[in-house]
This record gives structure tokens, C-alpha cells and sequence, in this order.
């Protein structure tokens, strides 16, 4: 097991609370953390880059990581932020293909790295084969509701309903959202692509609502309910 301070029962409890990964059936939950090696990052140490030739399968032990690219003006856009329990890197298993984008160490991070070979011997099981199905088609989901948002969406739209998404993880996609989403406003503006002055400026009218209250490198959802009311401004 990869993790030796924590026994095969805990990691497996622990990894389980992500809903994905705890919809697998037991035996290939064990199968995948049974082949795991695990990989410490830093704080800024790239778990992959884009362009880089297809590596393992990786599930995020603690920590977080942002999946982003830079733009040609050398800009970063993230496109999410990954948080323990959450799985990646399946599509260039599957197609073959180099990373579409950077993985990178937002904090200290572990990572469990499942080899190409195992990940290639769960797929020929037709439940891990669907999983994998499913974890894609909410991929394909959340990017289209995001392309949508940007071109139907005003940005304070926009806004409320990145936080609403960050509430339940983002790419976990928890059934329950938290009341406080650790983002700082410098993340979550690239996540937008807009400016940290837009950004300062929506949130500020979102507090003068009593929609949410500004802490140091969180927000807080102070009115669901308000936020949702606003989620579906459009332009």
C-alpha cells in the first residue's frame, strides 16, 4: 500500500468519501490503491505538464492541485482546482494523447500514481470501464456549462455560480455544499479570466447583498438562496 503510515481499511475510507471513487465497486476501490505508489509534491511542483507524454492515473491523497494553462500574453487561466479525494489524467490514457494542460502543487500535496499497465488491466472490467464513462461525460458537462457561462452569462453570473460550483468541490461535486470555499480572489479571477479588479468589484456588490462575506483567501456563503437568484443573470 502506498501510503505507510495509514493501513489498507483507512486509505480506502478516506479516498471513499470522494463521491466517484466510492460508487466503484470494492474490489476495483482496492484494485487502484492496491497499485498506487505514492508521489509528495511541494508548494509550485508540477505533477505534469502540458504536452507531456501520457503517464498514470492520479488520485489526490491531501492537498490541492490546479489544472491550468498559460495563455500566449504568459497569463495563467486555471481551469479548476482539485481537492483531496478527487481522480485525473484518464483522457490521455485513453486517447493517447499528450496532457492537455499543467497539473500543479497549489500546497504540499500527495499523490497516488496508478501505472498505465493497471490502469489499462481496470479498464478491461466493464464496471471500472463505465466509471471511467461516467467521470468523462461530467468533465464534458462542467466544460460546456463553462463555455456556456462565458458567452450567455453575465459576470456576476458568472461568479455566483463559480462559488456555487466551489461549494461542492468544484470536480468533486459533492451532494452537500460548505458554507466556506477556500479560494483566494487571485485564483478564482483566473479561473473567470477576467481582471482582479472585475473580480473585487462583483464581490463587493455580492457583499453589499448579504450574499457572502470576504475573508483572507476563502469566501464566505453567507445567502445560498441569493446567489442562486443571481446565478442565472444573463448578459
Amino acid at each position: 500500500m502506498p501510503a505507510a503510515s495509514e493501513t489498507p481499511p483507512s486509505l480506502l475510507s478516506r479516498m471513499s468519501a470522494n463521491p466517484w471513487f466510492g460508487a466503484l465497486p470494492l474490489a476495483d476501490r482496492q484494485a487502484l490503491l492496491g497499485s498506487a505508489e505514492l508521489l509528495r509534491l511541494r508548494p509550485g511542483e508540477m505533477l505534469f505538464r502540458q504536452g507531456d507524454a501520457p503517464g498514470g492515473f492520479y488520485g489526490l491523497l491531501s492537498g490541492q492541485l490546479k489544472i491550468s494553462s498559460l495563455r500566449e500574453d504568459g497569463r495563467e487561466a486555471i481551469l479548476v482546482v482539485l481537492e483531496a479525494g478527487n481522480w485525473i489524467g484518464e483522457i490521455s490514457l485513453i486517447d493517447r494523447q499528450p496532457r492537455t494542460h499543467d497539473a500543479t502543487a497549489l500546497v504540499a500535496a500527495e499523490v497516488l500514481v496508478v501505472p498505465q499497465p493497471a490502469f489499462a488491466a481496470l479498464m478491461e472490467g466493464a464496471a471500472f470501464a463505465q466509471a471511467i464513462a461516467g467521470l468523462l461525460a461530467a468533465r464534458v458537462r462542467s466544460l460546456y456549462g463553462m463555455v456556456e457561462d462565458a458567452a450567455l452569462r453575465s459576470t456576476r453570473a458568472r461568479v455566483v455560480r463559480r462559488l456555487l460550483l466551489l461549494a461542492r468541490g468544484d470536480a468533486t461535486m459533492a451532494l452537500n455544499a460548505r458554507p466556506v470555499v477556500p479560494v483566494s480572489q487571485e485564483a478564482l479571477a483566473m479561473m473567470l479570466g477576467i481582471t482582479r479588479q472585475t473580480l473585487s468589484k462583483e464581490l463587493k456588490a455580492l457583499v453589499a447583498l448579504g450574499a457572502v462575506v470576504l475573508h483572507y483567501r476563502r469566501i464566505e456563503i453567507r445567502s445560498a438562496a441569493r446567489l442562486l437568484a443571481l446565478s442565472n443573470t444573463s448578459r
